[in-house]
């Protein structure tokens, strides 16, 4: 069994789906303006925290994985764990 196989079998457990429905799955985009710029300053004040060694160890380096994530999610749009909740920030487009 492939790690990727144990990672869809720990889905369909976790979430409920189906294996057909997991492979089915698409980012779409579901963070508003808002909450991408308040993800990309909390990780420019964890990096300003660690260059100015206030924050240093291990919270350093949990930290700098949250900013990572933070970075990362701001980038694409997409945050996963909004995913299973069916949460999206974004606006509403209005349909004419």
């Amino acid at each position: 069994m492939t790690k990727v196989t144990v990672w869809y079998f720990a889905l369909t457990e976790l979430y409920g789906l189906k294996l057909q429905t997991l492979k089915g799955i698409t980012m779409k985009k579901n963070m508003g303006n808002a909450d991408r710029i308040i993800r990309f300053m909390v990780a420019a004040l964890i990096a300003i925290l660690y260059f100015t060694n206030l924050i240093n160890g291990t919270a350093a380096v949990i930290l700098g994985i949250i900013a990572i994530i933070f970075i990362a999610t701001s980038f694409m749009s997409f945050c996963p764990l909004y995913l299973p909740f069916g949460i999206s920030t974004r606006k509403k487009s209005k349909k004419v």
